[in-house]
């Protein structure tokens, strides 16, 4: 089954409509963040960004998840940022992307609301510095942030199930 990979920058809501998707497909979620190692967590803390490095054990857990999920069908979430990132994801099996995308004002204005996170504003700009939009041969959807989540979601399952035989 293919594994859905809720995509974007910090703020872009990949929580809120990861949760809901797999709600509402009746499948497993995970936060990616939950795959991060403790002294990447503590570099972002302290307003630093990830390099490549960091990010390679990391995205290869999340790409073993997928791989787990392949059976079942599963949501995960993970920023995504850079093609080669997904093309690790992608290692993991069947994957369908589905990127948050918004301006940087309304971004920068959820970072600010959130309480008991890491990431702090100051990140914002690397993130969508390193951004590389889903590229027409990636499978997947880019969809604007500024629709309700529930509209989000019932576009993705409508865009998947045009994919599905």
């Amino acid at each position: 089954m293919t594994v859905i990979v809720v995509m974007g920058v910090a703020g872009s809501g990949k929580t809120t409509v990861g949760s809901a998707l797999a709600e509402r497909l009746g499948v497993e979620y995970a936060e990616a963040d939950a795959f991060h190692p403790p002294a990447n967590i503590a570099k972002m803390s302290s307003g630093h960004p990830l390099d490549d490095e960091d990010r390679w054990p990391w995205l290869h857990a999340i790409a073993a998840w997928i791989s787990d999920h392949q059976a079942t069908g599963g949501v995960v979430s993970s920023s995504a940022l850079k093609r080669r990132y997904r093309d690790v994801l992608r290692t993991g099996g069947d994957v369908w992307f589905l990127h948050l995308d918004g301006p940087r004002d309304v971004l920068a204005e959820r970072l600010q609301g959130r309480t008991g996170h890491f990431m702090p504003v100051s990140l914002l700009d690397s993130q969508l510095a390193d951004l590389e939009p889903l590229e027409t041969d990636e499978r997947g959807l880019i969809a604007d942030i500024l629709e309700a989540p529930s509209a989000i979601v019932d576009r993705a399952l409508t865009e998947l199930a045009k994919e599905q035989p």
